[in-house]
């Protein structure tokens, strides 16, 4: 259990203070995200909020207010994009109403970085805007930075029709920045990308329990010997939802146990797979949850059978409230999970091996203790916001020092 506290042990406070000597100067800073349950949009919601609090002025931009971003907070803005719907467009645009809503945005506020997180449609758009500024007004334009998170690189970027585009948006940022050592090295494959990528992993600040495991499971209908398993994720086909009800299937044959799933999308497509595995009265399914973390503390484990994963931020969250993660070996996941050690990793596809790994946590409560804190010490210090804010505030200031 000592093993990661030895990685940091400087109190959150105290780093977010060493933070603030970073950069003398306050930023105004632009950040574009989906406003979605994702990953990116929480990594970048998190990362505007502690920025705020550190003194920096946060735009956010986005055609609707981040999911997790409060309704009012000192220092944060958020600017709505519209959307066209002109029957010219077939389908409606945009990347032209982003981009004009950045220049806007930066005309009133004069902002030193535009952070986007996704290259396609985020940094195309604001490349766009940062030529309009430079072309036809007299201000200094912003920095560009993009974060990559994983889908325009592994999933959009295998697109030929937009490959050129995703290739341009990248390589003609000002800096790039990806969640994992493993993306990074995914993105200069595919693009053959020459300009260095800073990597940053992804963060995650546990919000505090409100609702005890108990009250989260008697409102569940659940008893407190129930081995409960959560999944957290948009239930896209990159998840292999089916994958999970399989293990599930095996594991309820043999213990009392349920499946908890927290999701950001439609579970619908998947229903007559649980229908025919016969578990359909064993899934309990929460859509867009906002205190997830009651959820996620009241479960027994994480599972996440992804094909695959840039770094896995539910994972993280999992890890955060003290669970055992089970998920496979792909991506980026093997730079959070050392397996055996903070959570238990297999191949993608594994059913039988998922399934024997929660069946050693359901029988073996030291394994489950072991994981568990060696997981939650490794979430707290290893991925802790105070860490990898200062790695971004670090980060901008190279960037602005450059011409």
């Amino acid at each position: 259990m000592t093993r990661w506290l030895l990685i940091c042990r400087q109190p959150l406070i105290h780093q977010l203070e060493i933070s603030k000597m970073t950069i003398t100067k306050k930023l105004k800073i632009g950040i574009v995200c989906y406003p979605t349950v994702g990953g990116s949009g929480i990594v970048a919601t998190q990362l505007g909020i502690a920025l705020a609090k550190l003194g920096h002025k946060i735009h956010f931009i986005s055609y609707q207010r981040p999911f997790r971003l409060p309704t009012q907070s000192k220092n944060i803005y958020f600017h709505k994009v519209p959307i066209n719907t002109y029957q010219l467009f077939r389908y409606p645009d945009y990347t032209l109403p982003l981009a004009v809503t950045m220049t806007d945005v930066h005309t009133k506020y004069k902002l030193d970085i535009m952070h986007v997180h996704y290259a396609v449609p985020h940094a195309t758009a604001a490349l766009l805007a940062k030529q309009i500024i430079t072309d036809h007004q007299k201000i200094k334009p912003f920095k560009v930075i993009t974060t990559l998170h994983g889908t325009d690189i592994t999933l959009v970027g295998n697109d030929q029709s937009l490959k050129p585009v995703i290739c341009y948006s990248i390589g003609k940022s000002d800096g790039i920045t990806a969640v994992s050592k493993n993306l990074a090295t995914e993105t200069k494959k595919i693009f053959c990308i020459n300009n260095p990528i800073e990597v940053i992993y992804n963060f995650y600040s546990p919000k505090k329990i409100t609702k005890s495991p108990q009250l989260i499971r008697r409102e569940l209908g659940l008893n407190k010997n129930t081995f409960v398993i959560s999944h957290a994720s948009n239930l896209r086909p990159v998840k292999r939802i089916p994958d999970l009800l399989k293990i599930f299937s095996q594991v309820e044959k043999k213990h009392d146990a349920k499946l908890l799933i927290l999701s950001g999308g439609d579970f619908s497509p998947y229903l007559p797979l649980a229908k025919k595995l016969k578990i359909e009265k064993k899934i309990i399914l929460k859509q867009n949850v906002a205190d997830v973390e009651n959820y996620l503390n009241a479960a027994d484990c994480g599972l996440y059978t992804s094909d695959h994963e840039s770094f896995g931020m539910s994972i993280l969250e999992t890890m955060s409230y003290g669970k055992p993660v089970l998920a496979t070996r792909a991506g980026g996941v093997p730079e959070v999970i050392t397996n055996r050690l903070n959570g238990l990793l297999y191949q993608v596809g594994d059913i039988n091996g998922f399934t024997s790994g929660i069946d050693e946590l359901i029988n073996n409560k030291k394994l489950w203790q072991n994981i568990s804190s060696e997981g939650k010490i490794k979430a707290e210090h290893y991925f802790s916001a105070a860490k990898m804010v200062k790695k971004y505030l670090d980060y901008y200031s190279k960037i602005l020092a450059q011409n």
